[in-house]
């Protein structure tokens, strides 16, 4: 699907495509492609590159022609046991044509264009969209880090109450968020300090970087912090689970050395040998005291040592 809106003075949508226009492209099928390669003549491999999910953050040039790959936050709306990662967005400049493309529909991209056409702005420039493209990016990571960091609480809320394998399965998948989050967040700061000497930007555009490399940092700082914590979280409720069997384990065997006693008084007066015990009248009650002394007094002991 495309859409194309004008971007002076204000964000507005229209028909059809007119020099310096925004063309965005969402889940592009066999038309859209044909329209890029055909009409507005991007580059075919251009296209390829920004399809590949696991692409890096980079530019890329080739005669007037600029792709800038940007790695942007993603909610999975199917039940994926990671709910959280990142995708590409390409942004395709030459001279009159600026073209966004994206493979999936995100509520970035709704949120980007939505908050423009509400306040009433467009963009100076196609530059001055590629770094406001990054601020929105920024802007949520950290909206979702903080979705991340409300699931954790959730799930050490729950793990507080009973250490179960969902939670923490839960949780080891949102550290794999984290670490997609970390990965791109760190390759878009890498993109951005080569995009300053890549693209043309005046006074305005670089008050606008100043504040990108602000939101940029500060989401990476975050994203690390909860990282380390999710990380120490998952290690302390590992070292619970080792413990908790340990105590198990302790008490198991406590029990079986208790019982073993009896039992074993029990089979040596219970073979059929002279014993001394088998005519007495009181026998059995012997032996049941007997019994019951060995393990009452090895009870007392694993008690004396907190064994049980």
């Amino acid at each position: 699907m495309r859409n194309f809106w004008q971007t002076k003075p204000e964000l507005k949508e229209i028909g059809a495509w007119q020099p310096n226009c925004w063309v965005n492209v969402t889940c592009p099928d066999a038309g859209d492609l044909d329209y890029l390669s055909g009409v507005l003549h991007v580059p075919e491999y251009f296209l390829s590159d920004i399809s590949d999910t696991d692409e890096r953050p980079r530019i890329d040039t080739e005669d007037d022609w600029t792709l800038v790959i940007l790695r942007i936050p993603y909610v999975r709306e199917d039940d994926s046991k990671s709910p959280y990662t990142t995708i590409p967005l390409g942004i395709i400049l030459n001279g009159e044509v600026c073209i966004t493309v994206c493979y999936f529909h995100t509520s970035m991209m709704d949120d980007f264009r939505n908050y423009y056409a509400r306040k009433g702005t467009g963009f100076t420039d196609a530059v001055d969209m590629v770094f406001k493209l990054f601020l929105s990016s920024s802007v949520w990571f950290l909206k979702l880090l903080k979705q991340i960091n409300q699931q954790t609480e959730q799930a050490k809320q729950e793990l507080d109450k009973n250490v179960a394998n969902k939670d923490l399965i839960g949780l080891f998948h949102l550290q794999n968020c984290l670490t997609y989050f970390i990965t791109s967040l760190k390759g878009n700061e890498i993109l951005l300090s080569k995009l300053k000497f890549k693209l043309p930007i005046d006074e305005l555009d670089a008050d606008l970087i100043e504040d990108v490399e602000i939101e940029l940092r500060q989401a990476h700082e975050m994203a690390t912090i909860y990282s380390n914590i999710l990380s120490g979280m998952m290690d302390t409720y590992a070292s619970i689970i080792n413990n908790n069997v340990s105590s198990t384990m302790k008490v198991l065997t406590s029990i079986s050395i208790i019982l073993m006693f009896p039992t074993l008084i029990a089979s040596l007066y219970g073979m059929n040998v002279v014993n001394g015990l088998e005519n007495a009248p009181y026998g059995f009650p012997i032996l049941l005291v007997l019994s019951v002394a060995v393990s009452l007094s090895f009870l007392w002991l694993f008690r004396m040592k907190h064994w049980i």
